[in-house]
């Protein structure tokens, strides 16, 4: 050995004592090697301690042409590489790589020196205190010349370099641990003290980007043959912060469903697919080819969370980068799979907490608005014989769970008898659920009388409890239940026999005791004969009918409806006591009410705000009702179907003919705009009407 190679292990010596960098201790190396040995590439491999994985410790190539070898955080298996030979004969030694090939034809990195013209390989073993840790690689374009005192110095060498490779293999475990140590310590935190999903899982995906760099966070739960249901998603913005991603973003995507469900089980064990093998897959896997044409994503790692039957719960990291994800990366995340199934876990048990204290604030909700609208047959105002029956046969009906049926024209008091038959149930002491079918999109109606899971369609964020189970137990009212759809009417039937449903998007049945009272203000036979309303649905419904009579069948009522109207009022706005005058009288009573109580209602409302004088002023309830009827003049009357169809012409003309919408008829006389056209039909008013009508 001359004094040159003795000064040059002198200097890699101290060198390797007093440099940390792993980064400036390989360049070291590699500038003082290159005095010596000729190379045009260098990479030190490392080794596990069972010898059976890999990984690239540093490496450098001169020319600045993109590494030979693969990404320096990879760690790939000996098995099936030239490796293994090396391993079986660990000395210094020259390698031809083109004979090689012959053995190892897939080899990419012989591939490349190939192309590069670098076929000329130095393999040079490293060990400390007898264990070899890896190997120095030099590559060439000129078959190098070494004497036996070369290859001995370069040996030498080797095993100052191995002590260099075993302290910075050391360092960079320290450093890992603590790293990872410090991102557990923030996850655990924050799982420990927030309950608020995105803000959680904000923290835990910008903390597991410190050390797993990726472009997506993602939990999701998975149902064989359904879509994946999102429990928190976020993307990483420009700026590398994370932003949360709805469910609203798969708007407008087709056979989303059959796409998410083609994923179901691509995770079920711990994976990483990256790169070719990443591409490979998109093949297959049309939610992956989504992700990869219009993200970008490029490799993806995957987690169980939990595997149940048909649904399983998966972490997902995804990223634009082909080789981003390594098995130590992996093996982090699944540290952190107990942490973070406990904090699903919880999380799902605080929501359906909050789910059923929101469903116990509407019952209280409903049953404050009972007790303050609270139905009394002292609010049956009237003693005609026909309102005393219908009293009879609410008496009758009300302690049973029997199903009513309440028919009656627009304004008779439907809820109020409603209203009583639970007042007087068993039931009182439970809530009255009432839903107006006319009132909500057809496409509502289902959500709201059954409930929805999360997810079951777009903008279901949230689980919704139906009317039905908000009604268990007590009473729910069903106004204008001729307004339900076909097809709702079926499921309505299915509620009626079974007592029994499920929500939308949900597969547990719910079992309810909600006694049924429905109301109608169309003729129910009749839309059962046009073929709008399913004859079985309307025998269960109408197992208890009771008719409310429109107020023109009850003139003697009127008086008596007036003044308690008149009571009310003017106890509430504060207005002195008027009188009322006779001809007023003998004109309201002779009117046909169409709008029956409520309107009678609003007349006297009306009349209580303008009046100014000591009696009651109908004033303009005279000029909005053209054919309101004057004192009695002596002449003779017009009969009540007369008078009726006479007023239904006056606000036709003033329509123009138009029946419904926000300027027709319907809404001038305070009518159903389809009870309007059954009684222009029983009337034989045409619905185009002219000036000689």
């Amino acid at each position: 050995m001359n004094n040159q190679d003795e000064s040059l292990l002198l200097y890699l010596n101290e060198a390797i004592a007093t440099t940390r960098s792993k980064e400036a201790l390989f360049k070291i190396v590699t500038e003082k090697l290159r005095l010596i040995f000729p190379f045009d590439s260098i990479a030190i491999v490392t080794f596990d301690s069972t010898m059976q994985q890999k990984r690239i410790f540093l490496r450098d190539l001169l020319d600045g042409a993109p590494p030979l070898m693969p990404d320096e955080s990879e760690v790939t298996p000996v098995v099936g590489t030239p490796i293994e030979r090396f391993l079986r004969d660990p000395r210094v030694q020259q390698v031809d790589t083109l004979a090689l090939l012959a053995e190892y034809p897939d080899y990419e990195p012989f591939q490349k020196m190939q192309k590069r013209s670098m076929p000329y390989l130095t393999i040079a073993p490293l060990r400390t205190s007898g264990q070899l840790v890896g190997l120095l690689v030099m590559a060439a374009r000129r078959r190098p010349t070494f004497s036996p005192d070369d290859l001995s110095l370069l040996g030498k060498i080797g095993s100052l370099i191995a002590v260099a490779v075993s302290n910075a293999l050391a360092f960079e475990e320290v450093a890992r641990r603590e790293q990872e140590k410090s991102v557990q310590l923030t996850i655990n935190n924050a799982l420990l003290s927030s309950k608020n999903r995105e803000q959680l899982f904000h923290t835990v995906a910008t903390e597991l980007d410190r050390i797993v760099p990726c472009d997506y966070f993602g939990l999701r739960i998975q149902r064989q043959s359904a879509a994946t249901e999102s429990f928190a998603e976020f993307a990483k913005a420009d700026d590398g912060t994370f932003y949360f991603l709805s469910e609203e973003r798969w708007e407008g995507v087709e056979n989303r469903t059959a796409m998410q469900a083609e994923t179901f089980g691509l995770f079920r064990e711990p994976a990483i697919h990256k790169g070719p093998d990443f591409l490979s897959i998109t093949t297959q896997y049309r939610m992956l080819r989504h992700a990869a044409e219009q993200h970008g994503t490029r490799s993806m790692l995957g987690v169980p969370l939990w595997v149940e039957h048909d649904q399983m719960a998966v972490l997902v990291l995804a990223s634009r980068n082909p080789d981003n994800f390594t098995t130590a990366d992996l093996e982090l995340i699944k540290s952190l799979v107990p942490q973070i199934t406990l904090a699903m876990q919880n999380l799902f048990a605080f929501e359906q907490i909050e789910a059923l204290r929101a469903q116990l604030e509407q019952e209280k909700t409903y049953l404050i608005d009972e007790i303050n609208t609270t139905a009394k047959f002292e609010d049956f105002v009237g003693t005609s014989t026909v309102m005393q029956q219908v009293q009879n046969r609410i008496r009758q009906v009300a302690p049973t769970d029997t199903t009513v049926l309440i028919q009656g024209e627009t304004g008779t008091g439907k809820e109020l008898v409603a209203r009583a038959l639970h007042n007087l149930s068993p039931r009182k002491n439970r809530a009255l659920i009432k839903i107006n079918c006319a009132a909500l999109p057809a496409q509502l109606i289902e959500s709201e009388l059954f409930g929805h899971e999360k997810g079951a369609f777009t903008g279901a964020f949230d689980r919704r409890i139906g009317k039905f189970e908000l009604a268990d137990g007590g009473t729910i009212f069903l106004d204008e239940v001729g307004e339900l759809p076909l097809d709702l009417q079926a499921k309505l039937l299915r509620v009626l026999q079974e007592k029994e449903f499920e929500r939308i998007g949900g597969r547990r049945v719910i079992q309810t005791d909600a006694r049924v009272v429905a109301a109608s203000n169309r003729i129910l036979e009749d839309e059962v004969a046009a073929g709008r309303f399913r004859a079985d649905l309307y025998y269960r419904l109408d197992v208890f009918p009771i008719r409310l009579p429109p107020l023109r069948e009850r003139p003697d009522d009127i008086e008596p409806l007036m003044r308690h109207f008149l009571e009310r009022f003017t106890k509430q706005m504060g207005k002195p006591v008027r009188g009322l005058r006779e001809r007023d009288l003998r004109a309201l009573r002779q009117y046909t009410w169409p709008g029956n109580v409520r309107e009678l209602e609003h007349v006297l409302e009306q009349a209580v705000i303008v009046s100014q004088g000591p009696f009651l002023e109908f004033a303009g309830f005279s000029a909005a009702r053209p054919t309101t009827v004057q004192p009695d003049a002596g002449g003779p009357l017009k009969t009540l179907k007369d008078q009726e169809r006479d007023h239904i012409l006056a606000a036709l003309r003033r329509t123009g003919g138009r029946v419904s919408g926000p300027t027709g008829a319907a809404i001038l006389l305070d009518i159903n705009a389809k009870t309007l056209e059954a009684r222009m039909k029983k009337l034989g008013i045409q619905r185009t009407v002219g000036v000689a009508e």
